[in-house]
Formats: C-alpha cells, structure tokens, sequence
C-alpha cells in the first residue's frame, strides 16, 4: 500500500529533500505545493494578466495555487505541514486547519520555540515533529512497524 504524503509550507530550507531522502525505500509517494517562490507570487498575473494593484495580484496567484493544494491535500494519507524560523506561513496553517477538517492524518514539524504559538495547530496533529528525521521515522514506523535505533533521530541531525 503506497501512502501520498503531502509536504505543506515553510519553503526556504532544505526539509522536504530531507524526508524524501530519507524515507527511500518506503512505499510512499510525495506532493508538494510549488516551491518556486517566484512562480508561487506570480503565476497568476502570468497566466491571466497584469493587475496593477498588488491585493489582486497575489489574489490571482493564492487562487490558482489553491488548485494544486486543495488537490493535494485531498488526495493525501498523511500531510506534512512545516512551520519554519525565518518566515510567518499563514499559508501552512491554513493547509493544517484543511487538511485536519479533512480528517487527514497530520503531522506537524516546527522548532521548540514555536510551541506556545502553534498549540492549537498542534492540537489538531497526531504527531509533534522538531526534525525531519523524526518525520522519517514516523513514517519508518507506520509503514514497517520498525522502531528506530536508539539516538538515531539525535545522531542524524
């Protein structure tokens, strides 16, 4: 049985490369939202035309990228949803709340320092990640009934 993984949000660092490396071999397939953040912004206004104002360009750009992520998220198993340092993903949070209103199986990956922000988006999770190491042994987990070597997920980082 292949699981449809969808990796949601932050989109600055290397951690969607990092689960999918680290989850070959298991029988799972993974989904993304574009992660081109200039083609994200723009898509929009390229494909159907300038809009002066910025509200509607970004409007334009949000709607046609819903198309992908709503499909996305629909069609997943298990959903992914990362909140990274740098930037606020209000993006991910909304691809949380759906997915969970879906009744998707989630998986909330973010720093200790963002729990006290994000406890109602963790409330909704079946799992808390800090890494994506333990992301993949989750996954490991769930799709062998393997647990991990002691420290691996310490070891890894």
């Amino acid at each position: 049985m292949t699981f449809n993984i969808y990796l949601s949000g932050e989109i600055h660092t290397d951690w969607r490369e990092q689960i999918i490396d680290g989850a070959a071999g298991l029988d799972v397939a993974f989904h993304s939202p574009v992660t081109d953040h200039g083609a994200s912004d723009d898509c929009g206004v390229t494909i159907l035309g300038a809009e002066p104002n910025k509200y509607w360009h970004d409007h334009k750009g949000a709607m046609v990228n819903a198309i992908r992520t709503r499909k996305g998220l629909a069609d997943a198993d298990i959903v992914v949803v990362r909140f990274g340092e740098k930037y606020k993903q209000w993006n991910a949070a909304f691809d949380a709340g759906y997915a969970a209103a879906l009744g998707k199986s989630l998986i909330i990956l973010h720093g200790a320092d963002h729990q006290h922000a994000l406890k109602e988006v963790d409330a909704a999770a079946l799992a808390v990640a800090e890494t994506p190491s333990q992301v993949v042994e989750i996954l490991t987990y769930i799709l062998t009934g393997a647990l991990p070597q002691a420290g691996s997920a310490e070891a890894a980082e």
